[in-house]
């Protein structure tokens, strides 16, 4: 089930967005402050924040940006009741979703929540397939190494034969067990796999 975490110091609000979320099918978290939701245990989880501006003690854009810094990517949806041009470009710039002005139509706030929720899957199955070509890689003879870091910069089986010493047949080899552990059925993605990856050479 999507959640959606709320952090607004407005106990009116607050219950009213989290009856909002539930009626539509989503899990929702609540929380006073920004303090409060950092020791929650949660902020690694899927999901999105729905963050008011202005809170006690740090406020929704500083806390926006301690996020960014501590490398916690939930997507941000921002809301304020004073709400100005240089909050909204300051907010959207370090990455929110959206900006809303208090008071907002229930349906720009699902809409934006559903957009956010929506970028969090994308974002966390991309990282997903990363970690999955990471451990593939991993999983490559140093020998499979040096060709496939060859083969990324173009270079022909006869030319990496001559690099490494070694037989035209045994860098076919190679390239072939190394294409199979990282799961590319053609050149073409073997080498878009290898640019993936980085793999120096």
């Amino acid at each position: 089930m999507q959640t959606v975490f709320i952090v607004d110091d407005d106990d009116g609000l607050r219950v009213g967005l989290d009856a909002l979320f539930r009626s539509v099918g989503y899990q929702t978290h609540q929380f006073r402050s920004a303090a409060e939701f950092m020791e929650s245990g949660l902020t690694a989880n899927a999901g999105c924040l729905v963050l008011d501006v202005r809170l006690p003690g740090l406020s929704g854009l500083d806390f926006q940006e301690k996020l960014a810094t501590a490398g916690i990517t939930m997507p941000v949806i921002l809301m304020t009741g004073h709400g100005d041009i240089p909050m909204s470009v300051r907010g959207m710039k370090a990455g929110a979703v959206d900006f809303l002005a208090k008071p907002f139509r229930e349906q720009d706030m699902l809409d934006a929540v559903a957009a956010a929720l929506a970028r969090d899957a994308r974002e966390r199955e991309g990282r997903r397939q990363q970690e999955d070509l990471r451990r593939r890689a991993d999983t490559l003879s140093t020998r499979e190494k040096e060709v496939t870091v060859r083969v990324a910069k173009g270079k022909m089986n006869k030319q990496i034969a001559f690099d490494l010493g070694l037989s035209e047949i045994t860098v076919k080899i190679h390239r072939g067990n190394a294409m199979r552990k990282l799961g590319a059925k053609t050149l073409a993605d073997f080498i878009t796999i290898i640019n993936a990856l980085n793999l120096d050479g």
